[in-house]
C-alpha cells in the first residue's frame, strides 16, 4: 500500500511540475516530467527492496549494495535526458530551465521512492513558486545584451588600414 501512494504522489508531483513547462510550449512537458519521477521513483523502490532482502548478508558476502550508487546511477542518466532539451542556435541558448526541471523532478521522485514525502512536496512547490513567480522577476531585471557583428568586405591592400581608422 505504501508504495502505491509513492507512485501516487510521483504522479500527481511529477505532473505539476510537468504542466507547468507544458504550459510554456517546452519539449519536455507533462508526459516527460511524469514518466522521470515515476521512473526515479520506482528505481529508488526497488533499490530499498534489494537492500532489504539482502540486509541480512554477512561482511563476508560478494554481494554489497550501495543505495548512493543507485541513485547517482538516476542522477547521471537524467542528465543526459536533460541535455536532450537543450537547444543552441547561434548565440541563443534554449532549454536550460528546462532541463533542470527534468533533473529536479528526478530529485523529488528520489525524496518520495525513500519516503520524505513532505520534503518532496515542500520542494515541488518551491520550485513551482520559482518556475512561475522569477519569470515575471526577470521581466524586470536589466539584461546585457550581445551581438554578433559580420562584416564582409572586397579584398583590397587598403582595406586593414581603412578598418583601423
Amino acid at each position: 500500500m505504501e508504495n502505491l501512494v509513492k507512485i501516487g504522489l510521483a504522479l500527481a508531483l511529477g505532473g505539476v511540475l510537468g504542466l507547468e513547462r507544458e504550459f510554456h510550449g517546452r519539449a519536455a512537458g507533462l508526459r516527460t516530467h511524469i514518466m522521470v519521477c515515476l521512473g526515479a521513483t520506482l528505481i529508488t523502490i526497488a533499490s530499498l527492496d534489494l537492500y532489504r532482502y539482502h540486509q541480512n548478508l554477512t561482511s563476508q558476502a560478494v554481494l554489497r549494495i550501495d543505495l548512493g550508487r543507485l541513485v547517482a546511477g538516476i542522477v547521471t542518466g537524467i542528465g543526459f535526458l536533460g541535455a536532450g532539451v537543450i537547444f543552441r542556435s547561434g548565440n541563443v541558448v534554449r532549454g536550460l530551465t528546462t532541463a533542470a526541471c527534468v533533473w529536479f523532478t528526478a530529485g523529488v521522485g528520489i525524496a518520495i521512492g525513500i519516503g520524505s514525502y513532505l520534503l518532496a512536496v515542500e520542494a515541488a512547490v518551491l520550485a513551482l513558486v520559482v518556475l512561475f513567480l522569477l519569470r515575471k522577476f526577470e521581466d524586470v531585471i536589466r539584461q546585457d545584451r550581445y551581438a554578433a557583428l559580420r562584416v564582409t568586405a572586397e579584398r583590397r591592400e587598403s582595406l586593414l588600414d581603412e578598418v583601423k581608422e
